[in-house]
């Protein structure tokens, strides 16, 4: 069952902020690309909460039989991001799916327009049995608003 959402989402999009810690920089102090992707998963957990879906009942639910995991994910680094910096995530549904989502993710400085880095995941509904499944209905419904 879905819960209150904790956040809203203006225009479908919703905004995350992470301050680049020092473990996820290269020798040099920019951001190491791995560390990108943790903040994409950080970005759908708060989206998902956004939308009332607790993400530890949400990834996996093995009452309903079902877990979202990722299967794709996708970035492009644009310009560096260093130690210390204060990022914001951007994050929306590209596309809705019987059986899948794709988030898209746009970085950008606290304060700005420039593009730092954007990136996609796709997440799969599955069962129980590891095979794609329909994404069950109360999360299409909770999810219907972030679109």
């Amino acid at each position: 069952m879905p819960t209150k959402p904790t956040a809203t989402l203006t225009n479908s999009v919703h905004h995350t902020q992470v301050r680049v810690r020092f473990g996820d920089t290269d020798p040099y102090g920019i951001v190491y690309f791995v560390s990108y992707f943790r903040y994409c998963h950080l970005a759908i957990e708060d989206f998902l909460r956004a939308c009332g879906l607790p993400p530890e009942d949400t990834f996996k639910n093995v009452a309903e039989g079902f877990g979202l995991p990722i299967v794709e994910a996708w970035g492009r680094f644009r310009r560096p991001s260093r130690y210390g910096d204060l990022l914001r995530i951007d994050t929306r549904i590209e596309e809705f799916r019987p059986k899948a989502l794709l988030f898209r993710f746009e970085f950008y400085p606290e304060t700005g327009l420039d593009l730092l880095a954007e990136g996609t995941a796709t997440l799969v509904a599955i069962g129980p049995d590891w095979r794609a499944k329909e994404l069950p209905e109360r999360i299409k419904a909770a999810l219907a608003q972030g679109r």
